[in-house]
């Protein structure tokens, strides 16, 4: 049988994969609530996909602890606060309220500090896994942390040019992070953007377009001038943009496929690969096994086409052992 990382290349390149690759996303709730079942999952369905390890000469600026209760300040400075242990809390005060405090924050340049041999050592020792940079360029997300989400929609209109600048400042520092990625021997570089409401895009297509649609082209070229492939998370419905991000050049999306209906997104088949999900908000928590073995098989029937998708499941609050269990056993018999 091949390796997992073979396996996962003939799946994003449409060339007949012997086996769907899966990977599990398990957030700290699934730890704290199912421990056991999480142990027996991840024991009998490795993931074919792993991330690299973020190895770093110098310590990265953060207190406390993202996932516990209480406040957590990341890496640039956000306050993020929370009220529940295996969750990842919210920004309630940014620290640019007026445009005089963008002094207030500066980039997280300890992330460049890259240990590329430790690194390097890791791909190796993981040759056979599928191996994705930890690096997260988050462009959108990253300046409603720093701005918050109600400023920033007011800036797109009455502070462009501030906006613009400190925007520049984000993506500018993406860049250098994606490069510095880019030299190692992982296999793929990861950007996100959580860019969907329940219904429809956050912003008009337009402005998407205008905006920020060169910033990831960007990204995708730093990957694709270093032979890596590229891979995106974006939770919501983003049938709207699906066309722009093929045409740019993402290898791999993780979205939230029935929010959009997966009717809608066949036409898009064997032109990106559907790096899962399966829906956490009611079929993982609601469903019975039967039921979840008609859900990977209706993906398979209509999203497939000589590889193009991977089984990614996400084990998070809600979400029923036994149909995360269910999700991974159906993926690993379709195609044997």
């Amino acid at each position: 049988m091949e390796n997992a990382k073979l396996n996962v290349i003939k799946t994003l390149e449409f060339d007949s994969p012997n086996q769907i690759p899966t990977q599990l996303w398990d957030l700290p709730w699934a730890e704290i609530h199912y421990s056991k079942e999480l142990k027996n999952i991840r024991k009998k369905f490795p993931d074919d996909i792993i991330s690299a390890p973020d190895l770093l000469t110098k310590t990265i600026r953060t207190k406390g602890n993202e996932y516990k209760i209480g406040e957590y300040v990341d890496e640039w400075g956000c306050i993020f606060e929370n009220k529940q242990n295996g969750f990842v809390g919210e920004v309630k005060n940014p620290i640019i309220q007026t445009w005089d405090d963008i002094e207030a924050f500066q980039v997280p340049s300890e992330f460049l500090s890259l240990e590329f041999e430790k690194i390097n050592n890791f791909c190796k020792n993981n040759s056979d896994k599928f191996i994705v940079s930890p690096c997260c360029a988050r462009p959108f997300e990253r300046i409603q942390f720093l701005r918050g989400s109600e400023n920033i929609y007011m800036d797109f209109y009455e502070n462009k040019n501030e906006f613009e600048t400190l925007l520049k400042t984000i993506h500018d520092f993406n860049c250098k992070r994606l490069e510095s990625w880019a030299k190692t021997e992982v296999d793929a570089l990861f950007i996100m953007d959580d860019w969907g409401a329940q219904n429809s895009l956050l912003i008009s297509p337009e402005m998407w377009k205008e905006i920020f649609k060169p910033l990831y082209h960007e990204y995708v070229d730093i990957a694709r001038n270093n032979n890596k492939y590229i891979f995106m998370h974006s939770d919501g419905n983003i049938l709207s943009i699906f066309p722009d991000l093929i045409e740019i050049g993402v290898d791999a999306l993780n979205s939230q496929i029935f929010a959009m209906e997966i009717n809608n997104l066949k036409k898009f088949k064997g032109q990106i690969t559907f790096w899962g999900e399966i829906d956490r908000q009611n079929i993982l928590p609601n469903f019975n096994i039967r039921e979840i073995e008609n859900v990977v098989y209706e993906i398979f029937n209509e999203l497939y086409s000589n590889g193009g998708i991977i089984g990614q499941c996400e084990f998070g609050p809600g979400a029923k052992p036994e149909n995360v269990y269910t999700v991974f056993d159906t993926w690993k018999k379709i195609l044997t």
